[in-house]
C-alpha cells in the first residue's frame, strides 16, 4: 500500500499523458480517412483532436512538480492510436463511433478511479482531470449522437485500452480499482 501511494500520482500523470498521445494519433488517422468515407465527421473529428492536445499539454505540464516522466510505452500508444484510427477510418462511421465511444468509456471509468484516489490528496491534479474527464464524455455522447456503433468493435478496442492502461501503470490501475471497490 505505501508504495503504491508515492507511485501513484506519477503514474496517473504517466499513462493519462500515454493515453492522450494515443487519442490524438486516433484521430489524425480518421480525420484523413473520414475526409473520404464521411466527411459530415470532420467537425466533431477536429474538436476532440484539439482537446486531446489541450489535455496532452495539461497533463505535461504537471509531470514535474510529481516527479513523472512520459511513459515507457509512448511508442505503443503512438502506434496503436496510429493504427487503430486508419482501421476504424477506413471501415467507416460505425468503426469511429465504436472507437470513440469504447476509448472514451474505458478511459473515463479510469479517470472515476483516478479522481476518486486524487481528491483527497492532489486537488490540483483532480481538477485537471475533472475538467478533461467532461470533455471526455462530451466525446461520448457526440459520438453517439454522430452514428450507430459496431458493438463487437466498441469491446475488442476497450479491452485493449484496458490492456494498455494496465501496461504503462505496471498493473497500478488494477490495484487502485480494488483498492477503491466498496
Amino acid at each position: 500500500m505505501e508504495r503504491l501511494n508515492r507511485t501513484i500520482p506519477a503514474r496517473i500523470l504517466r499513462v493519462n499523458h500515454g493515453g492522450e498521445h494515443g487519442a490524438i494519433r486516433i484521430y489524425r488517422a480518421q480525420i484523413a480517412t473520414a475526409r473520404v468515407r464521411c466527411p459530415d465527421l470532420l467537425p466533431f473529428l477536429e474538436e476532440a483532436l484539439g482537446h486531446e492536445r489541450e489535455h496532452l499539454a495539461a497533463f505535461r505540464a504537471l509531470m514535474p512538480a510529481r516527479q513523472s516522466k512520459p511513459c515507457r510505452l509512448m511508442w505503443i500508444w503512438g502506434m496503436g492510436g496510429a493504427v487503430l484510427g486508419t482501421l476504424t477510418g477506413l471501415i467507416g462511421r460505425g468503426a469511429i463511433v465504436a472507437c470513440t465511444v469504447a476509448v472514451e468509456r474505458t478511459v473515463h471509468r479510469h479517470l472515476d478511479d483516478q479522481l476518486a484516489y486524487l481528491r483527497p490528496r492532489d486537488s490540483e491534479l483532480a481538477a485537471v482531470i475533472g475538467v478533461i474527464q467532461r470533455q471526455e464524455q462530451e466525446h461520448i455522447e457526440e459520438a453517439a449522437r454522430r452514428g450507430k456503433s459496431a458493438r463487437w468493435l466498441e469491446s475488442t478496442i476497450s479491452a485493449l485500452t484496458d490492456g494498455l492502461i494496465f501496461l504503462s501503470t505496471r498493473g497500478d490501475s488494477a490495484k487502485l480499482a480494488r483498492e477503491l471497490a466498496p
